[in-house]
């Protein structure tokens, strides 16, 4: 039977191995984390908001693995001009069960601008609608 400290020492791990996870840790975790908020950032503050009116030109579900509601809107400003396309991401439910069932129907869109956000995963464009509402037709 040895001394106490002769006990301690045989039942701590060197420190050279555990400084080296601890390493490996960091270099795996410290990453993850600034990514993680890095993509909780740029989903929380918008850089801008506003609203869009015209035609709802197409809207579906897209994604192997990440399902996100994705459309386009034909804004004309002029009769007989071509229309500008805005394309959008829905990532509310709700919102894309009510604009699902206006395809080819005058509709305003309220949107958030999100720049920056990391993946497709989360949406394909940077236009995410926060509101819609059917308007009647000109």
């Amino acid at each position: 039977m040895g001394t106490n400290a002769e006990q301690g020492a045989a039942a701590a791990p060197p420190k050279r191995k555990r400084r080296w996870k601890l390493i490996l840790a960091m270099v795996i975790l410290v990453p993850i984390a600034v990514l993680a908020l890095y993509t909780w950032a740029a989903l929380s503050f918008s850089y801008s908001k506003g609203e869009r009116a015209g035609y709802l030109q197409k809207f579906s579900q897209k994604g192997w693995i990440c399902k996100t509601w994705e459309g386009e809107i034909a804004m004309a400003n002029l009769p007989g001009t071509m229309p500008q396309i805005f394309p959008f991401s829905v990532r509310n439910d709700s919102i894309a069960g009510l604009l699902n069932g206006l395809s080819g129907q005058r509709v305003n869109i309220t949107y958030e601008q999100h720049k920056g956000v990391p993946t497709s995963c989360f949406a394909e464009t940077e236009y995410f609608v926060i509101g819609a509402q059917k308007l009647p037709a000109p």
